[in-house]
C-alpha cells in the first residue's frame, strides 16, 4: 500500500504528541495511509514514556527552566528534546512485515542503517536487549534491541505503542545535546555521561541531508516512494482535542 510522508513545522511538546496520536488513530482505521512523520520542537522539552514514573525527571528543575514535560503515547524511557530530528511511524496491522514488535523494530532499524550508509557512515544495530539491571530513566543511556549506534554511541532512540490493528513508533535523533541541562533533568551522577549528539559523531551533517537520507532509507526498506502530504483536517481537529484534553493535562502527564 502507498505510504505518506508528513513534514510539519516545529511544535510544542503537547501538540507533537497529540498529532502523532491523531495520525496513528486515522491510519489504524483506514482514514489515512501508513505514515512517516518528521518534526521538531519549538523549545526544549522532555517526553516521558507512557508507563514511566514522572518522578524519574526533576520536575521542579524543568518548571524553573521552562522546560515542558509531556507523557508520550509510546513506552520507553524519557528523552530531553532540543536540536534534533524527531520521527514517527504509524501503520496498520500488516503494512510492515513481519508485524511482531521485534519484527517492526528490526525493519525500521534497517531504514536507519540504510540512511546512515547513504551519508557515508558505518552504523551498527544493537542486537541484544537492554540489561534488566539498567535503571537509568534516560532513553539514550544505553541501546536496546534494534537501536542504531555510530562509533559505539547510540544516536537513535525509539519507543513503540501497539494496538490490535496497528502501531505507532516514535523516535529521536539528537543533533546537539545540552549536556549540562540533560544532567540536571535526569539527576545524572558524575559517572553517568549525558548522550552524544549526532553532530559530535558526524560534525558536517545538516538537517536537510539527514531528512533526505532518512526518506531514502525508508523508501528502500518499504520498497516504494513516500508521497508527501499534509495532515488531514480530520487529523488536525482530533489533534487539537487531544492536545487540550490529554497532553496539556497534569492528570495525564503526572498519572504515574
Amino acid at each position: 500500500m502507498a505510504w505518506r510522508l508528513v513534514e510539519t513545522a516545529d511544535g510544542g511538546a503537547a501538540w507533537n504528541m497529540a498529532l502523532d496520536e491523531a495520525v496513528a488513530a486515522a491510519v489504524r482505521r483506514g482514514a489515512a495511509p501508513p505514515t512517516v512523520r518528521f518534526y521538531g520542537w519549538t523549545s526544549p522539552s522532555v517526553s516521558i514514556g507512557c508507563f514511566q514514573r514522572a518522578r524519574d525527571v526533576d520536575l521542579a528543575f524543568c518548571e524553573r527552566e521552562s522546560i515542558a514535560v509531556v507523557r508520550r503515547p509510546t513506552g520507553g524511557r524519557a528523552v530531553f528534546h532540543g536540536r534534533e530530528l524527531t520521527y514517527s511511524v504509524s501503520a496498520p496491522r500488516g503494512a510492515l512485515m513481519p508485524s511482531s514488535l521485534l519484527g517492526t523494530y528490526r525493519a525500521l532499524s534497517a531504514a536507519f542503517l540504510a540512511a546512515f550508509k547513504l551519508l557515508g557512515l558505518e552504523p551498527s544495530a544493537h542486537t541484544g536487549r537492554r540489561p534488566s539491571a539498567e535503571r537509568s530513566p534516560l532513553c539514550f543511556a544505553s541501546p536496546s534491541y534494534g537501536e542504531v549506534t555510530l562509533r559505539g554511541k547510540k544516536v537513535v532512540g525509539s519507543a513503540q505503542r501497539r494496538w490490535p490493528d496497528g502501531f505507532l513508533q516514535q523516535g529521536s535523533l539528537p543533533r546537539e545535546v545540552d549536556r549540562a541541562r540533560t544532567a540536571r533533568v535526569f539527576r545524572l551522577s558524575g559517572e553517568e555521561a549525558p548522550p552524544a549528539g549526532l553532530c559530535e559523531v558526524v560534525p558536517d551533517v545538516t538537517p536537510e541531508a539527514l531528512k533526505d537520507a532518512l526518506r531514502l532509507g525508508f523508501e528502500e526498506v518499504l520498497g516504494q516512494a513516500l508521497l508527501p502530504a499534509p495532515p488531514t483536517e480530520e487529523e488536525l481537529k482530533r489533534a487539537r482535542a487531544l492536545e487540550r484534553e490529554k497532553y496539556l493535562s497534569p492528570g495525564w502527564t503526572l498519572r504515574r
